[in-house]
């Protein structure tokens, strides 16, 4: 496997992974509670700091698979050149909604690393489930400035692209 590919695919991954690993977490406690009786203790929190770096790269996975939650209704009203620029403006707005994003989630970051916070149960420094949100972020951020650079391209967008792939299998 080339490094290209690796990080072309990191995100996929790191989400089948983090599935995988959260999904094992998660059955071994509900063995441990219903057939032993005994749970453990540090499961539960492990499994929700995984779910929330699990949340947040899946969400720069779906900007990469262009398969994020869309109203389509007005998008498809419009044709032609006007859907490159709509298109190009929603990524922009999102880019800068996700900048946004990346910079306070880093600036909570820091102030968390400052005051020394910890997890409850497996006592870790509470940076590393807050992490997520900068990490993420900034990697849609980089995605969607792939998609603006594809949009720039000409490559086709939308409605345009889904309608062709449709003929296709058709």
């Amino acid at each position: 496997m080339t490094v290209k590919k690796f990080l072309d695919n990191f995100e996929e991954y790191f989400c089948v992974w983090t599935m995988a690993i959260m999904t094992i977490l998660v059955f071994i406690q509900v063995v441990m509670r219903y057939v032993f009786s005994n749970s453990l203790s540090w499961s539960e929190e492990l499994a929700r700091f995984i779910f929330l770096w699990l949340s947040w790269i899946g969400a720069s996975y779906a900007v990469k698979e262009r398969s994020h939650f869309r109203v389509e209704m007005f998008a498809n009203m419009i044709k032609g050149s006007c859907r490159r620029f709509f298109e190009y403006f929603v990524l922009v707005v999102w880019f800068v909604f996700s900048f946004i994003l990346t910079w306070l989630g880093t600036e909570l970051v820091v102030f968390i690393y400052d005051t020394g916070q910890s997890s409850a149960a497996m006592d870790i420094p509470m940076t590393w489930p807050y992490a997520s949100v900068p990490v993420g972020c900034g990697l849609m951020c980089i995605r969607l400035l792939i998609e603006m650079y594809k949009i720039y391209k000409g490559e086709q967008v939308g409605s345009e692209k889904e309608q062709e792939e449709l003929e296709e299998m058709i």
